[in-house]
């Protein structure tokens, strides 16, 4: 089995490699260089390249690198794999050649494994049959057998799996399962419409649906009691796609098992409180339970958004002008990748980012600007830099509400920032235009703004 790679197209994003399983070329990504080796092995269809595009997923799989070596990988059949004819696509048996083959690729001898939902009875399978090459096994929101039976009675019925079926065969492509996998953003457009397109890209409906049927048949139960190596079980108590009596289950069934329940009803391990989930893995793992992350910091907030949208939109119509806001959003995001800027919400044609660093932020307001007036759009940007506070995956404070009112300071193609900003970068070339003193709004005093003339 070896190993080939391919070059990142986009800033910011590992490298993809690929490993040879049998004919198959297996895409992979490794993450981090810690001292424990962990393969993240994903629910039903994935795509390792358009994952970083969702800044939710991203931020998870960065945590999970920040203390290992993290292992990602598409199965056969899905993502930047080879995609396979629907009647090829892999067995549990295949799936687990495939990660050993993607061991191998990354030179790992033993690693822990983390499967979440249907990864997770291939994750349990790989543990039982290969102890020697699992450090550790974890699952999040899995499933030991994915239809009803009497003596597992909380899997979904024959009836309701046929509709699921059903709704892959008439709506994919759109959200289809989004208020059940990740019901606390059910509401959310930027997150259904990322949803969508990860889907999308990640598998064809015929190999989805395929896949879908596939899983139905999946039933591990005789295989718990054979594994033998340390093993966590993380459950949402809330979970509406795998019930947590599943986890319960499970875990009563593997000798010595750790059951942890977990609140919350999404059953995406990134949505909602993922630290809470990634905590328990890190101190499993590790022996140390992560400190709290300070609630407030400095940073630089970016805030954009195009000019004149509600008239450009009206005059598009729906279907060009949601195909425009793709690619405005697939640039503005090439470009925070460039500048190491963090992407914390979008609505509509807006974004909303930090950055560690003011210049760095200036600097990828402009190349946005830039960027974008090329495809005939124009944007403005209005960036600030104050003290910021989290909340959960969402970042707020006075500074945030201070960049949103610079940025509604600007006009057609200009870049506003403050005088914190002004100050801040001193010395790094960017040349400012003094544009007065400005009352914003529900902000206590006046504030300076400077208009960004050169870089």
């Amino acid at each position: 089995m070896s190993s080939v790679s391919v070059d990142r197209l986009v800033a910011g994003q590992p490298q993809t490699h690929y490993a040879r399983s049998g004919t198959v070329s297996i895409a992979y990504q490794v993450v981090g260089d810690g001292p424990r080796d962990l393969v993240f092995v994903a629910g039903w269809v994935t795509h390792l390249e358009a994952g970083w595009d969702d800044p939710l997923l991203a931020r998870f799989r960065r945590r999970l690198a920040s203390f290992s070596r993290l292992i990602l990988f598409d199965k056969r059949g899905t993502g930047m794999s080879d995609r396979v004819a629907n009647r090829d696509l892999p067995t549990l048996e295949e799936r687990m050649d495939d990660v050993r083959a993607v061991m191998d690729a990354a030179g790992s001898e033993r690693a822990a494994l983390l499967g979440h939902s249907e990864g997770g009875p291939m994750a349990m399978l790989f543990a039982a049959t290969y102890p020697e090459r699992t450090t550790a096994l974890i699952t999040i929101g899995a499933y030991a057998r994915r239809i009803w039976d009497p003596e597992y009675p909380w899997a979904p019925t024959p009836e309701q799996r046929q509709r699921f079926f059903d709704l892959i065969q008439r709506d994919w492509g759109s959200e289809v399962d989004v208020a059940t996998v990740a019901p606390t953003l059910a509401n959310d457009e930027a997150f259904r419409r990322r949803y969508a397109t990860y889907s999308r890209l990640s598998a064809s409906p015929g190999a989805a649906l395929v896949l879908a049927r596939m899983n139905t048949e999946v039933d591990v139960r005789h295989v718990l009691p054979a594994i033998r190596v340390p093993t966590l079980v993380l459950h949402r108590d809330g979970d509406l796609d795998s019930n947590i009596e599943e986890g319960r289950y499970i875990a009563a069934r593997i000798p010595a098992a750790k059951f942890v329940e977990l609140p919350g009803r999404d059953h995406l391990p990134w949505v909602g409180d993922q630290d809470g989930v990634v905590d328990e893995i890190e101190e499993y793992l590790t022996g140390i339970r992560p400190t709290p992350q300070p609630d407030r910091f400095l940073a630089t907030v970016l805030f954009t958004d195009i000019v004149g949208s509600t008239e450009r939109a009206a005059a598009l119509g729906d279907d060009a002008w949601r195909d425009l806001l793709e690619r405005h959003h697939t640039a503005v995001r090439h470009e925070l990748a460039r500048f190491r800027g963090q992407e914390i919400s979008t609505s509509g044609d807006g974004f909303f980012a930090t950055f560690d660093g003011p210049a760095r932020a200036v600097r990828c307001a402009v190349a946005i600007r830039d960027r974008l007036r090329e495809s005939g759009l124009e944007v403005r940007a209005g960036v600030h830099s104050g003290e910021c506070e989290r909340m959960g995956d969402n970042i707020g404070g006075l500074a945030v509400h201070i960049g949103s009112r610079v940025a509604g300071l600007a006009g057609p193609g200009e870049v506003l920032a403050s005088s914190t900003v002004k100050d801040l970068v001193a010395g790094s070339g960017i040349v400012f235009e003094d544009r007065g003193a400005h009352s914003l709004k529900g902000i206590p005093g006046e504030w300076r703004v400077f208009h960004v003339a050169r870089v």
